[in-house]
């Protein structure tokens, strides 16, 4: 019988585990953001046209889980969260700035493998 889902058995996944971790849409666009500096939820959230806070929510939860973002409740009233990118994730803003520029110069070649894709399902 295999193992419970427990934070053990999820560690044994290893590298695809933590890459689906952190490199999804809205933690490589949020390490962005925060790359910037601290911000509130607030600030982070009217960054991005489509997330929900449901999701913005649980992308910062991740993220902290992850050890790439800090969280600090500020006790103003009212209660505030500022969200700040970890040493750790500072790690990966240059990983991230190659996948981005990787993107942009192979967009044509990408664009060309879907049409050819597109043109042969057709057929």
């Amino acid at each position: 019988m295999p193992a419970p889902p427990t934070r053990p058995a999820c560690q044994a996944r290893g590298p695809i585990h933590s890459l689906d971790q952190i490199a999804d849409k809205w933690s490589m666009m949020v390490l962005a953001v925060l790359d910037e500096g601290p911000q509130r939820f607030n600030a982070v959230r009217r960054r991005f046209e489509g997330v929900t806070q449901k999701a913005l929510t649980q992308c910062l939860r991740r993220l902290e889980l992850n050890g790439l973002v800090s969280r600090q409740v500020i006790s103003f009233s009212p209660v505030a969260v500022l969200y700040e990118i970890t040493p750790l994730g500072r790690t990966l803003q240059q990983p991230f700035r190659e996948l981005h520029k990787w993107t942009l110069a192979k967009l044509p070649e990408v664009e060309a493998a879907r049409l050819q894709f597109d043109e042969a399902a057709a057929r």
